[in-house]
């Protein structure tokens, strides 16, 4: 494992403080998330010319589809809008979209805009935007013992074939290395069921800045942050 705390490769955030932000300003709650997008928009813009390899953005929990169905339907119209408005764009700059979570949960209109912008953006070699969308930590783990169990049943694993490498190899995206670091906006200091397993050794940073305010001198205050820190993994020593 790396203890190098200048190599930043993949950067989660936990976007927060949508409705607040709106509420601040008299506004109802969709506004706070159509104002989100220019921060995604720095946030990608920032990491790819930095050379960040993963950029993962939890933009649709498992427990937000609970929200009211007005809401929920909006963010699904964002969903598709934001990729046929930046798909282009994101394409030109070498960015590969992908996506983590259930994605089967998805309507169908954001699900086959999303399916396009990944097929589309397969080969790009840049900057990999994943975007966590009816994502949950936990969810992730449950699936990922339920397929394990399944080659286990089917004879082509034993019981003594799990392990830590078995599990991770039926994550959604087990390709994609553990984040280095998470960033939540907003000032709440928790993870939410985000990259449960995969967050095990990230660094945290929390700030009290809502995420429609968030810019690019708060994420390099973040990176910042980070190295400046010693990642020991466990080991006492770091080494």
């Amino acid at each position: 494992m790396r203890s190098d705390n200048s190599l930043l490769t993949h950067v989660g955030i936990i976007m927060d403080g949508n409705g607040r932000w709106a509420k601040s300003r008299g506004l109802p709650r969709i506004d706070g998330h159509k104002a989100a997008e220019e921060s995604i928009h720095e946030a990608v813009e920032y990491c790819g010319e930095i050379g960040i390899r993963y950029l993962t953005l939890f933009a649709f929990s498992t427990e937000n589809w609970k929200r009211p169905r007005a809401e929920v339907s909006f963010i699904m119209f964002l969903l598709s809008r934001f990729i046929k408005r930046n798909v282009d764009n994101l394409d030109r700059k070498d960015v590969r979209i992908r996506a983590t979570g259930r994605l089967d949960d998805l309507p169908s209109k954001p699900r086959a805009d999303l399916d396009a912008a990944i097929s589309r953006t397969e080969s790009n070699q840049g900057l990999n935007l994943i975007l966590a969308l009816s994502y949950g930590g936990r969810a992730e783990i449950v699936d990922a013992v339920k397929s394990l169990t399944e080659e286990i049943q089917s004879g082509r694993k034993s019981v003594m074939d799990i392990s830590e490498e078995a599990i991770n190899s039926h994550m959604y995206l087990p390709d994609v290395p553990d984040p280095d670091l998470i960033i939540r906006t907003s000032g709440e200091i928790r993870l939410s069921n985000f990259l449960l397993w995969e967050s095990a050794y990230s660094e945290l940073y929390f700030t009290d800045v809502l995420w429609p305010d968030f810019r690019r001198r708060h994420m390099q205050e973040a990176f910042v942050d980070y190295k400046s820190r010693r990642r020991r993994f466990g080991d006492i020593d770091g080494n």
